[in-house]
């Protein structure tokens, strides 16, 4: 079947009644910006989540929706452009990296402020080497507001160390590893070669911190999020978050123009998918997330009626998502630590079946390993799991539960709204588990936060997640299986409590190797190594679809699912 629409599916739609706002204080009102190249300021644009935003506060939110949020406040040293995927500057200028590709040397923009706060005496305040080096020492800190040392402590040299360390407060001087040199200059030294550790730095999780806003406000600073992004925050609340245009933003399109356009970005959050896109069709959204393929119909028309003007004109853009939606298993755990079971569960599920008849061709099936295609990276030459229910109940016989009898009825953890794609992708996994093995799976709608305590506390044995790539390379991926990532507590990072030591050594191999063809043959080996020791249910990619009202200018998708607002513009269209 064709695949023509993606599982986490994003509508993307400006409603019809757009507003100009002032920037307020003594700042320039952005009515009276006149921009060049066609392009326009003003307007709000708004959107729908459909997951609480866990934190604004880049180190502790790994999950895209606050990422979506965040990376609107805050800035990174690099940045992706988000057509080539290719890292370019953004909070540092330039950087250069020594022969054996072991330091990296940043050299820091100038003039780049932070947003208005208190903390600044109630104005802007200049971002510098302080704060980098602050940056570096919060996210590879063992401080409980910092949940991705992951993406740091196997590259970073000391990292694993000072992790142990700086569990109650940063140490005096931060990790030695990060130095700051002259005005301008940070320099990171990695414990092995790693070209391309710019890609990491280029995550918005990594983003710049300011360190005087963060010891004023300590444990708090997520309900002050302080960025030097193109907007800020103007007001959080249960039902929605509103940002505001940031006027002292640093950086310029092509036309010279001062970057952003718009005014504010609105978000609320969504109760039901129905209500969702009515809320469209009455031109009071413009996000629509993770809606079922055939409401979309329903309420909106088919995409020629659209194209044909029929309703709300709009444009198509899709590319292919750097993600994996997975079913997870605690490995630890009695009912999942005997391979056998793992095995036969992944045998049992036939994932083309789920893609084509229940999800009606939305995604496409993993039939190979638990890595999509990035780059070099070839998914096709890991041998996944094969449909064989003759199989997978012969592995369940001998796991100690012939046809199913004596296997508890766990609850099923999905992160999903009722009806939602996810929630249909759960129960076709329930009846093939239940058809085949004579399991009984009990599906338990939850939040993430709701899935991510229940994994914390034991108490969720199986649970539905996915994965979308921190940066644009098969070891993102493969870091969640890696034991040096298991915590005392369960995390985001290999929740599932996998070892294995030809994997882990495999993965430290790969981590340091600087001939990228062998790099590639460790990643695939650790990669078959998941799917021989079943430590996780990958069930399928999808891509990224974006619908954008004609209005909306210089928007597009991106594989890494990301919101790039800044130089998105709202031009009215001529009336016929």
């Amino acid at each position: 079947m064709l695949k023509v629409m993606k599982t986490t599916l994003l509508l993307f739609f400006v409603s019809a009644a757009m507003m100009f706002s002032s920037c307020g204080d003594s700042e320039q009102s952005i009515d009276d910006l006149i921009a060049k190249g066609g392009k326009k300021y003003g307007g709000e644009l708004s959107f729908m989540s459909t997951d609480k935003i866990s934190s604004l506060f880049p180190t502790y939110a790994a999950d895209v929706y606050s990422a979506r949020i965040n990376s609107q406040i805050y800035e990174p040293l690099m940045e992706y452009d988000m057509e080539t995927m290719n890292v370019i500057p953004a909070i540092a200028e330039s950087f250069t990296v020594d022969s054996e590709a072991k330091v990296y040397t940043f050299t820091i923009r100038e003039g780049v402020k932070f947003h208005k706060d208190e903390c600044f005496g109630g104005g802007t305040g200049d971002l510098t080497v302080e704060d980098v080096k602050f940056s570096f020492d919060l996210a590879c800190s063992g401080l409980e507001k910092n949940q991705i040392s992951y993406l740091l402590k196997n590259h970073i040299k000391g990292a694993e160390d000072y992790i142990k360390k700086s569990t109650a407060s940063i140490p005096s001087g931060g990790i030695p590893s990060v130095k700051i040199i002259g005005s301008n200059q940070v320099q990171v030294t990695l414990s092995h070669s790693f070209p391309g550790f710019e890609k990491i730095v280029a995550n918005s999780n990594l983003s710049i911190i300011s360190k005087i806003a963060f010891e004023k406000y300590g444990n708090d600073i997520e309900n002050h999020p302080i960025g030097s992004g193109p907007f800020a925050l103007e007001s959080k609340s249960e039902d929605k978050i509103i940002l505001v245009r940031n006027p002292s933003y640093w950086k310029k399109d092509d036309f010279g123009n001062q970057l952003p356009f718009l005014s504010k970005v609105n978000m609320t959050y969504s109760k039901d998918k129905k209500s969702e896109l009515s809320a469209f069709k009455d031109g009071k959204m413009d996000l629509v997330l993770e809606i079922p393929v055939d409401e979309i119909q329903n309420i909106l028309g088919t995409l020629q009626e659209a194209q044909d003007g029929k309703n709300v004109k709009h444009k198509v853009d899709s590319r292919s998502s750097l993600s994996m939606t997975y079913i997870a298993m605690a490995c630890e755990s009695e009912e999942f630590s005997d391979v056998h079971v793992r095995k036969a569960f992944n045998l049992a599920i036939n994932r083309e079946q789920v893609v084509d008849n229940w999800l009606e061709g939305e995604g496409w099936p993993a039939i190979y390993g638990f890595v999509p295609t990035i780059g070099a990276y070839d998914n096709k030459k890991v041998k996944g799991h094969n449909y064989a229910p003759d199989r997978a109940k012969a592995l369940l016989t001998k796991a100690g539960y012939p046809n199913g009898k004596g296997f508890p009825v766990l609850e099923f953890y999905v992160n999903a709204k009722e009806g939602s794609s996810m929630h249909t992708m759960a129960k076709a996994v329930q009846k093939q588990l239940k058809d085949n093995l004579n399991i009984d799976l009990a599906i338990k709608l939850c939040t993430i936060e709701e899935r991510e305590e229940a994994i914390a506390s034991g108490k969720a044995k199986i649970w539905r997640s996915a994965w979308i790539a921190d940066y644009p390379d098969a070891e993102n991926f493969l870091s969640l299986f890696y034991g040096g990532n298991v915590q005392e507590t369960a995390s985001m990072v290999n929740s599932f409590r996998f070892h294995n030591e030809e994997f882990d050594a495999l993965f430290e191999k790969a981590s340091s190797e600087t001939n990228n063809e062998k790099r590639m043959q460790y990643l695939t080996k650790c990669d078959q190594i998941i799917v021989d020791e079943a430590a996780a249910i990958p069930m399928l990619t999808d891509d990224h679809i974006v619908m954008v009202n004609a209005r909306i200018r210089d928007f597009s998708a991106n594989t890494m699912e990301t919101l790039v607002l800044k130089e998105v513009f709202i031009k009215e269209l001529k009336k016929n």
